[in-house]
């Protein structure tokens, strides 16, 4: 099979027909065999019908229907899990990516042989207030601290060989940050593409604010875990020793001081309760790394969620 085409949504009963259509007579005009996987992610309207009833008409379209909201990672972790294609492409299902973008994204992984592509909407038709400006500082940050040099790493429309979402896991919010998850599973060949991005026809936005707050913490987390998620010893172990040996040193320093001058009280000076300090620090930085090592060796079930039913998947 060429490709897969992943589609997460919540909500989207109005846009669903016209978006399938659309990927089908693209597909169809460049002869490429496809599959079109639509996870729902706990709608409340009639969207699961919709995806039953293109399912009857066109057994191309599958379907993957969680027993509530998990979030877009959750839906695109399970998408991934499914994709049989050579190919597998991604997009959102409000009809702001355009399906006109297949078949060169299709060919930048087949022949210009990237791992990956993640399309650039250089022009966008958002509110520049509450999302350009701080999309633009978000995207800035994660440059900086991943060394990926793209200008929108949130754009739901990317491409990827089908080994690389077979060798990534992504829970909580990661699907930020797809692009820093395949480059530590080792793919680093990532490009872009500057893409359409039309204006939101049917329903309203699912994100608000907090995305960019909660994407900053996700930032953060995936720079630790995919430096250090297998070692976490390495990294408080490490500080833990030096905060340790510091707060020794400090102890040291007391013990020479009270013998070359014995009528001062050790416990009246701020050193002596910073090198505690500094030596119970220390141990508990210690602890955690030790801790962390063994529940990095044994943790399961991360990527654990309820599906109600499935449509065209064994």
């Amino acid at each position: 099979m060429d490709i897969s085409i992943v589609v997460p949504l919540l909500n989207e009963e109005e846009s669903l027909p016209e978006l399938c259509a659309w990927i089908e007579r693209v597909v169809t005009a460049n002869n490429l065999s496809y599959e079109i996987i639509m996870i729902d992610d706990g709608s409340d309207d009639n969207s699961w019908q919709i995806i039953e009833q293109l399912r009857s008409k066109n057994h191309h379209i599958k379907g993957i229907r969680f027993q509530r909201n998990y979030g877009k990672s959750a839906a695109l972790n399970e998408g991934f899990k499914a994709a049989l294609g050579d190919v597998v492409i991604t997009m959102d299902a409000d009809m702001q990516d355009s399906p006109d973008e297949i078949p060169e994204l299709h060919k930048m992984i087949v022949k210009d042989g990237f791992d990956m592509v993640s399309g650039w909407k250089k022009k966008r038709y958002d509110n520049t207030l509450t999302k350009n400006i701080p999309s633009k500082f978000f995207n800035w940050a994660t440059r900086r601290m991943s060394k990926i040099q793209l200008h929108d790493f949130n754009c739901g429309l990317k491409a990827y060989k089908n080994k690389v979402v077979k060798s990534i896991e992504v829970y909580g919010e990661m699907h930020r940050y797809i692009p820093v998850l395949a480059k530590w599973a080792g793919f680093k060949k990532i490009g872009e593409k500057v893409v359409e991005h039309r204006k939101r026809k049917y329903g309203t936005t699912k994100f608000g604010w907090e995305r960019f707050v909660n994407g900053f913490l996700d930032l953060a987390s995936i720079t630790f875990v995919g430096k250090y998620g297998k070692r976490p010893m390495h990294f408080f172990g490490l500080w833990g020793s030096v905060v340790l040996i510091m707060g020794f040193l400090m102890v040291l320093y007391l013990v020479i001081s009270k013998v070359i001058a014995p009528e001062d009280a050790i416990t009246n000076r701020p050193v002596f309760y910073i090198s505690l300090t500094a030596m119970v620090i220390g141990t508990l930085m210690f602890i955690a790394g030790f801790l962390g090592e063994l529940i990095s060796r044994n943790s399961h079930g991360r990527n654990f969620y309820l599906i109600e039913t499935k449509i065209g998947l064994e």
